[in-house]
């Protein structure tokens, strides 16, 4: 089966916002970035939270598309988790650890995509 990216993109996006992530933010990095395509980044208030976003994406992804993470990091501490799906890469901050980092901005000139429609 192959797999549209957009899709997964937003698929990524529901369930961070069916875990009640904030601000879920799509930047679309194609050729701008040897990375990754795509940049779903959203935050949670708390540690439960930030650990439970992500593996409401984890689970959906296998469900729904049977892929399995090329790499995650940060799951341990909870402030900033790292999911990566190769063309799709996924960011859940803890609200201040966000702030600090600033990643739209780092990105600025990254076109954002709207998940929602």
């Amino acid at each position: 089966m192959e797999i549209k990216t957009e899709e997964l993109v937003k698929t990524v996006a529901k369930a961070a916002d069916d875990k009640k992530a904030l601000d879920i933010v799509v930047l679309d990095l194609a050729g701008i970035s040897i990375l990754s395509d795509y940049f779903v980044i959203c935050s949670g208030k708390t540690d439960v939270q930030v650990k439970a976003i992500a593996k409401a994406i984890m689970d959906e992804l296998e469900d729904e598309f049977d892929i399995e993470l090329t790499r995650k990091e940060g799951m341990d501490q909870a402030r900033w988790v790292l999911l990566d799906y190769s063309d799709v890469i996924v960011h859940i901050f803890h609200q201040e650890e966000r702030e600090y980092y600033e990643l739209e901005r780092l990105w600025g000139d990254a076109k954002e995509l709207d998940w929602q429609e």
